[in-house]
């Protein structure tokens, strides 16, 4: 289920104008449309164990910061 949400987040990001939509973008460019469906539906579940676990705020700018 989390992959096919991410599928559907991943079909509309050239559509968003945020740090999401610039991050799906930047990674499928290099890696391709699976592996960044893959590698998002990774963030969204480690982002929500965060969330749950260690009782943190989600910062989308802080989710999906450009990092090198």
């Amino acid at each position: 289920m989390i992959i096919h949400g991410a599928r559907a987040v991943c079909r509309w990001a050239d559509r968003r104008d945020d740090p999401l939509g610039a991050w799906i973008r930047q990674l499928e460019a290099r890696r391709g449309r699976n592996r960044t469906v893959v590698a998002l539906a990774n963030k969204m579940t480690r982002i929500a164990w965060a969330v749950i676990a260690k009782g943190e705020r989600f910062d989308m700018n802080k989710a999906f910061a450009h990092q090198r």
